[in-house]
């Protein structure tokens, strides 16, 4: 049984809500156009996430942005943007092996990234951002009474200077007494499934190295996924590439059907067809057929996928982006693939628990939107 509790720790006063929060700190550029935002804004959570001064700048929202709440709630969690809507919950997750197979993962994680959380988490005592899990029990009834029947706690539009895909978007927060009996019903029914990390994988391996009884996760029942686009630079170059490849021309650069390529490079877009799809849960991705099939035509290596100056991703909201960027001459090459779905992800999740070699590969799931970080800061406690 998946064990869940009520969350308790720091969390803004309605009044400073919008200033405290800000995208996770996974999403946020060094050097970008939102880092600049960030930063110019005294009370947000950045100062504490990737600032120098961690603990200065948790000391200075503690002086009036944060409040102390000590009893264990759940906290209901609206997001509404472009006519759709969100609906989860935020909550301590019991934090045990993957072994157990009560908290699933599906990607690898790296040191580095576990290393930063963990020394963070430990140097300010909170969780200051959630892992992101699914859940195939149905609690959205029971959130969906709790926000017809009571006010919420806070009700704010998220403003980043349109740096990033959660400016503009709507958000609700309604705060549920663990003992409530909403509360218990929440924790009874997430009690009968195992939880499928969608994202925040480092998150939750720093929380299990570092001996934690729970992690802050946000858990929902029904989630979706963006593909997870990139612009290349390949050791070839795609012009001396393309007589060789099948491509189909295309009136523009759009995310393409499932296992075949949009590709774009000098004002032009192409469609690429997938040559063969196996049947295994890894090789049948998308993502798995572009690096087997074409990024060895362009000279590029897997170890190459987080070298900046053959890789950037951007998720699939961001086509023009990525067209502009290529525009520029700062990418050759722009691909667009199709998303991958629920039920692929928790495939590869399910294979992984019998051979933990098999994982999503790499920059292949965009969850979209992201969950702002800053609404709950979680005062977690040791085993």
């Amino acid at each position: 049984m998946t064990q869940i509790a009520g969350l308790s720790g720091l969390r803004p006063v309605p009044d400073a809500v919008t200033a405290v929060t800000v995208p996770p700190y996974d999403v946020i550029k060094p050097g970008s156009a939102l880092e600049a935002n960030l930063q110019g804004r005294p009370s947000s959570l950045w100062h504490v996430t990737l600032g120098n001064d961690p603990l200065a700048a948790l000391a200075r929202l503690r002086g009036g942005a944060l409040v102390e709440d000590a009893e264990p709630c759940f906290y209901v969690y609206e997001q509404r943007w472009g006519g759709q809507r969100r609906l989860g919950v935020f909550a301590a997750v019991e934090v045990t092996p993957y072994a157990q197979a009560q908290v699933i993962r599906h990607e690898k994680v790296f040191d580095d990234k576990v290393q930063g959380r963990l020394a963070l988490t430990r140097q300010t005592g909170l969780t200051l951002e959630p892992v992101f899990l699914l859940t195939r029990s149905a609690i959205t009834p029971v959130l969906e009474a709790v926000a017809a029947v009571a006010a919420p706690l806070y009700g704010f539009t998220s403003d980043f200077a349109g740096h990033s895909e959660l400016h503009g978007i709507a958000n609700r927060f309604w705060r549920v007494p663990e003992a409530s009996d909403h509360g218990r019903q929440l924790a009874a029914l997430v009690a009968r499934n195992p939880l499928y990390i969608a994202d925040g994988h480092h998150r939750y391996h720093a929380a299990l190295l570092g001996g934690q009884s729970h992690c802050m996760a946000y858990v929902v029942e029904q989630a979706a996924i963006q593909a997870y686009n990139r612009v290349v630079n390949g050791v070839v170059r795609f012009a001396d590439l393309r007589a060789k490849l099948a491509l189909e021309p295309l009136p523009g650069f759009i995310t393409p059907p499932k296992n075949a390529f949009c590709l774009y490079s000098g004002g032009q877009a192409w469609l690429l067809r997938a040559r063969s799809v196996p049947s295994d849960v890894v090789g049948r991705l998308d993502c798995s057929i572009l690096e087997r099939e074409l990024y060895p035509l362009l000279g590029l290596e897997h170890r190459m996928i987080k070298d900046p100056h053959h890789f950037d991703y951007y998720p699939e909201q961001d086509l023009a982006k990525m067209r502009q960027v290529v525009d520029q001459g700062a990418y050759d090459l722009a691909i667009a693939l199709h998303p991958v779905s629920i039920d692929e992800l928790i495939a590869v999740a399910d294979a992984g628990m019998t051979n933990p070699d098999i994982v999503m590969p790499e920059k292949s799931t965009f969850f979209a939107p992201k969950i702002l970080s800053g609404i709950m800061l979680y005062r977690h406690r040791a085993r």
